[in-house]
């Protein structure tokens, strides 16, 4: 099981990101743009997904993803519950999630793709 003290090692480095506590929950983001959240009990880790992909991924494996509440179905988010996560796969979600919200030059010069 994955927890926010991973997660804060997969983004410490992360160009443009910063860490917040809103409501006591755990937030990162890029300016005002929440990428990676978590439930206050730090159970679920919700995440930006694109919309038209985020029926699939729930699809291919239901015990772990699942839709935010319907008032935030007009976000490209999803949840994910935090003990069905390992550390590789983590990893992957919050890196794309943050890809999402970053400028192209940003994400490729960090990740050393090229653009």
């Amino acid at each position: 099981m994955v927890t926010v003290d991973d997660v804060r090692r997969v983004v410490r480095d992360l160009p443009r990101s910063s860490e917040h506590l809103i409501a006591d929950r755990v937030k990162f983001r890029v300016g005002a743009i929440v990428y990676v959240a978590f439930s206050r009990d730090e159970t679920i880790m919700g995440f930006g997904y694109p919309k038209e992909e985020r029926d699939a991924l729930i699809a291919s494996d239901p015990a772990t993803f699942h839709l935010p509440r319907q008032s935030d179905l007009r976000f490209n988010w999803v949840q994910a519950h935090m003990s069905q996560l390992d550390e590789d796969q983590m990893t992957d979600l919050v890196l794309d999630a943050w890809r999402m919200v970053v400028p192209k030059k940003v994400w490729s010069a960090h990740l050393h793709l090229p653009t």
